[in-house]
């Protein structure tokens, strides 16, 4: 094996030309301290994106979660040979974002299906916990402790037609996808209630103002917050919806709700998101 295998863009020919990122999310229900309406939070990220000029941010809402980490590289190299990681952030956290050659996908898609499923698995994985307590971090400035919320994986999910993503270190380039879907109630009084006034608190033009300030300070141009909604109210708004619709971003009350968000809905079709 090779020392630079797995260098960013070292051996990545016209063949690595697929992109494929492997993630959980995470629909995180609560319920609303004043009457016990069950809400979902989501994650709420405000992106500086830069151009001549001067740049513009983009807000989104999306569920909680991210990319899974690749614990063995050595496993992944022998299922499809030479392969290169999207960036330099993804190679340094080991995220499963990565080029492959389009002949690959099928047998690499049904290894990861094996493989998320498995608690503790050494290869892939498996917890969205980490996941979750940086991003509680981010959103909140809150330390999420395992006792203050209860987790269940609810289903596995593929996007099999390569779609543009947005991702500010691969824009535009086709991506398919593996999500595992976990459910996170959380039932700690004193978080909920920080959930729901910090979401109702900042605003949109104040979230803006705070990607701005990070990236003047040195930073990436990023600023997270939270949204919460009625889960029930949420999931009449996707049913009124034709099926093609909920396979792009929906704007519910002003706030850009990815296309990522009718993955966790329950019992809603999404074409462009396989259950398996």
């Amino acid at each position: 094996m090779t020392s630079n295998l797995y260098e960013v863009g070292v051996g990545a020919t016209a063949e690595l030309s697929l992109r494929v990122s492997v993630a959980t999310l995470v629909r995180v229900l609560f319920k609303k301290p004043n009457n016990d309406e069950l809400m979902l939070a989501l994650e709420r990220k405000a992106t500086l994106r830069r151009a001549d000029n001067g740049g513009e941010v983009r807000v989104k809402s999306q569920p909680f979660g991210g990319a899974i980490r690749i614990l063995d590289l050595g496993a992944v190299h022998e299922l499809v040979g030479d392969f290169h990681f999207d960036s330099e952030r993804s190679k340094a956290e080991l995220d499963f974002r990565i080029f492959i050659r389009p002949a690959s996908w099928s047998l690499l898609r049904e290894f990861c299906l094996q493989h998320i499923v498995l608690d503790d698995d050494p290869i892939l994985e498996t917890s969205p916990s980490r996941e979750l307590v940086e991003e509680f971090a981010e959103a909140l400035s809150v330390d999420l402790r395992r006792e203050q919320y209860v987790c269940r994986p609810v289903a596995t999910k593929v996007e099999n037609r390569a779609i543009s993503t947005e991702n500010i270190y691969s824009e535009g380039t086709p991506t398919v996808r593996v999500y595992r879907i976990y459910e996170a109630t959380i039932a700690d009084l004193f978080l909920t209630d920080a959930m729901v006034k910090y979401g109702d608190g900042l605003s949109h033009q104040g979230l803006c103002e705070l990607a701005i300030s990070d990236a003047q300070s040195g930073g990436r141009g990023k600023a997270n917050a939270i949204l919460t909604l009625p889960w029930k109210r949420l999931q009449g708004v996707y049913r009124a919806m034709p099926p093609a619709a909920r396979n792009v971003p929906v704007i519910l009350d002003e706030n850009r709700l990815d296309s990522t968000v009718a993955a966790i809905l329950d019992d809603i079709a999404v074409p462009r998101y396989q259950s398996v």
